[in-house]
């Protein structure tokens, strides 16, 4: 992965069409969890699980959110946003208290996705909404609460084996997304000493020029079956 400092001085400086073109998955994700928002009716409580930064919470004004956490996947984060300190696998919540939930980028980092995913259909009010998404082709990070990658099987039958009824699961990019996030990981084994110089001279082509030619070739790739993860949105009956 890129340094996070690195990565964040180089999204200032490029242009927002430019950083949502190379990072499409995060792109996507955004703008899925936005238009998820904006359906919900005002006043709804909303639960983010594994809410880590809070960073979903501008979205969430009209509705009453709620933001939990274990708080110990990033060091570096800043988890003084978050409303409750807790296990997903237990959550210190009533039952059918929320009308809807989001679980973004967070089940695999808990122990039991099995028991997270019960607990999640437990507070959820019937007829609520729960989003999720979930990596399948991804790097180890948040080291060691790292520990599962799902395939659309996998997360289907987590979610149907809580009663939870799955209304949309995609693909969230297919294999040339996955090239491009690979072509710009290659560059984080140059980061440090006299390796920064290879770095400077392989960034342009491996972090900008081979990383948008595959984005723009991901049509091609129909199947999905190679992905960086999926989007899911289920409802309780």
């Amino acid at each position: 992965m890129l340094n996070p400092r690195l990565k964040s001085t180089i999204e200032k400086l490029l242009p927002r069409f430019l950083v949502r073109a190379l990072d499409p998955f995060t792109a996507k994700m955004n703008d899925s969890v936005a238009e998820w928002a904006g359906g919900l009716p005002a006043g709804a409580r909303v639960l983010d699980a594994g809410a880590g930064e809070s960073r979903y919470a501008p979205l969430f004004t009209a509705q009453r959110y709620t933001a939990i956490d274990l708080a110990v996947g990033d060091a570096a984060w800043n988890y003084a946003g978050l409303d409750l300190l807790g296990d997903l696998e237990s959550l210190p919540l009533g039952d059918a208290t929320f009308d809807a939930a989001l679980n973004v980028v967070t089940l695999e980092h808990v122990r039991r996705p099995q028991a997270v995913i019960v607990e999640l259909a437990r507070v959820l009010k019937p007829g609520g909404r729960l989003l999720i998404v979930a990596p399948l082709e991804w790097e180890v990070h948040q080291a060691p609460h790292d520990y599962f990658r799902y395939t659309r099987y996998g997360l289907e039958h987590l979610l149907t084996s809580a009663g939870l009824k799955t209304r949309r699961l995609e693909a969230m990019g297919g294999f040339f997304w996955l090239m491009a996030r690979r072509s710009v990981n290659f560059l984080s084994f140059f980061q440090g000493g006299a390796g920064w110089i290879v770095f400077l001279l392989l960034a342009p082509f491996f972090g900008l020029l081979i990383p948008l030619v595959l984005y723009a070739l991901d049509p091609l790739d129909r199947r999905r079956d190679f992905t960086l993860g999926y989007l899911c949105e289920a409802t309780k009956p």
